[in-house]
């Protein structure tokens, strides 16, 4: 993802790409790992943002890396855009009240293709017309975790959305895991890592006599690239923290 970001960066005429962090390549040209006309090397740490004077900060990392870049940027007025997942309601709690005071702004987004925050805003307006709901999600086998992040917000817009659901009906499992997880409001969400897919999420609704099926499928990392421009545009606008690119989109 971050070879992405870097050439979208760089395509982009309003934007410059002034600095590129990664402890594990530090040293290393952009151009060796195919990000050409920078000039730049990889360096190792946030520090290398403040000496080049960067306005925001793009985060596709792991987790426990993101919480000590964010943690950076709000010190360092830098703003944010992050897309990194896994972060728990009381980190995004802790990040909220970091953020209020620090000079700088955050935007983070489970999934930064447009059509993905479409396919939520969509199944959450969806959901009041259903009786049962269930959220498939499928990627690449080298993602290590289950479910994705959005997945999960997809079920815990849906179960905001509506409370009512039908019982299920399962009383006897064949195959323990078979009906899935269990998530917000009840609602069941399935993992699927199979080789070859990239990110494809499956949201399921039905009542009596009908089902709608709303799905998103991402073939290329280049699907996020217009929403983390987006975001990287507006973060400045957008006060404290924002998660989701909901509010970026007016939706």
């Amino acid at each position: 993802m971050g070879q992405h970001v870097c050439q979208a960066v760089i395509d982009d005429p309003e934007l410059e790409l002034v600095a590129a962090v990664d402890p594990h390549h530090s040293g290393i040209d952009l151009d060796q790992v195919g990000i050409h006309g920078t000039g730049l090397q990889m360096t190792v740490g946030p520090q290398a943002l403040g000496d080049a004077d960067a306005e925001v900060a793009v985060d596709f990392t792991v987790l426990d890396a993101a919480r000590e870049n964010l943690e950076w940027c709000a010190d360092h007025s830098v703003h944010a855009v992050v897309g990194t997942t896994g972060f728990t309601a009381d980190e995004i709690e802790a990040l909220r009240k970091r953020f209020a005071g620090a000079g700088a702004n955050a935007v983070i987004a489970p999934n930064f293709a447009i059509g993905a925050v479409l396919m939520m805003r969509l199944a959450e307006l969806a959901a009041p017309f259903f009786d049962t709901a269930e959220v498939i999600e499928l990627h690449h086998d080298n993602k290590v975790d289950a479910p994705s992040g959005t997945a999960m917000m997809t079920v815990q817009r849906i179960a905001d959305a509506s409370s009512d659901w039908a019982a299920d009906p399962t009383k006897s499992v064949v195959a323990e895991g078979a009906r899935g997880g269990i998530g917000p409001g009840g609602i069941r969400v399935h993992s699927l890592r199979v080789r070859g897919l990239v990110a494809h999420h499956e949201v399921v609704l039905g009542t009596t006599g009908q089902s709608l099926t709303i799905r998103h499928d991402s073939y290329d990392r280049t699907s996020y690239m217009p929403g983390v421009l987006l975001a990287i545009r507006r973060v400045r606008e957008q006060p404290g923290l924002t998660v989701g690119l909901d509010a970026l989109l007016d939706l």
